[in-house]
Formats: C-alpha cells, sequence, structure tokens
C-alpha cells in the first residue's frame, strides 16, 4: 500500500515540479535588461530644467502637432499624451495609424522634468535614435519659444 501511495504523490509531484521551474525560469527572463534597452532608454529620455509639468505638456502636444501627429490622449495630471500619425491605405482607402508615440513628463529630483518618448510604428517599437533625436530638437525649441513668449 505505501509504494502504491508513493506512486500517487510522485505522479502528482513529478509535473508539478517542471511547472514550478518553467514559472521561476520565465519570471528569471522578464526581469532581464539587456545592454539594448538601457541605451533605447537613453534615447527615448531627455531631462528639462523645469517644474513646470502643464508648460511641458503644452509643448509636448504643440511639438507633436507640429510634427504632424494627431492627438489620441492627454492627461495632465498623470503627465501622458499619446498621438499618432495617420496614413490612407492605398487599396482599401482608409486611414490607419501607422505611427504612435507617447511621451511621458515626471519630476527629476527638485529642478527637472524627465520627458520619455515612446513610439511604435506599424506596432513595432522604434528603436532608431533619429525620430527621437528629431522630436527632442522640436521640443526644445518650443519649450524655448514659450519659454521666451514667442509666436
Amino acid at each position: 500500500m505505501n509504494f502504491d501511495r508513493l506512486k500517487r504523490t510522485l505522479h502528482l509531484l513529478i509535473p508539478l515540479m517542471f511547472l514550478v521551474t518553467a514559472c521561476a525560469t520565465t519570471q528569471d527572463h522578464l526581469l532581464d535588461m539587456n545592454t539594448s534597452q538601457v541605451q533605447l532608454r537613453s534615447i527615448q529620455s531627455r531631462a528639462f530644467d523645469t517644474t513646470d509639468k502643464e508648460k511641458t505638456m503644452r509643448a509636448i502636444i504643440a511639438t507633436l502637432q507640429d510634427l504632424g501627429f494627431m492627438l489620441d490622449r492627454a492627461d495632465y495630471t498623470l503627465g501622458v499624451v499619446t498621438a499618432s500619425k495617420a496614413r490612407a491605405d492605398s487599396v482599401q482607402m482608409q486611414a490607419y495609424a501607422s505611427l504612435r508615440i507617447t511621451v511621458t513628463v515626471r519630476p527629476r529630483g527638485e529642478k527637472q522634468l524627465l520627458v520619455r518618448a515612446s513610439a511604435e510604428y506599424l506596432r513595432s517599437p522604434v528603436t532608431d535614435a533619429k525620430p527621437y533625436q528629431n522630436f527632442f530638437n522640436s521640443l526644445e525649441k518650443a519649450m524655448f519659444l514659450e519659454a521666451h513668449q514667442v509666436d
């Protein structure tokens, strides 16, 4: 009888051990961060010497509109702006969003705001530095003009 009981217990434990091992391995990989992700985050982020979140959000919205984006959502409390660029599908003649960008604003220390932009093209992350550089260069100009109240 003890042998049958041991056999049943092993039949239950062995699959459970495989499941636990698989889950642990998956969780370990979820927290892995390779160098390319760190580099991408540095490309996507800029610190600005201001604490005025509302003016920064307005400058982000104006910059995105100047770059041809349509505003999808803006939440001043959370500091999040989402916008997209639409293009017409030549076959179906329907507009669809091919480029989407989310910009977040959060405090960085006591005297700065950190702005991070994350873009997707056709649902794939944009990893090239050039579009982010263009966005941040335009944003810097907009913030300069707003700080000096130039229309």
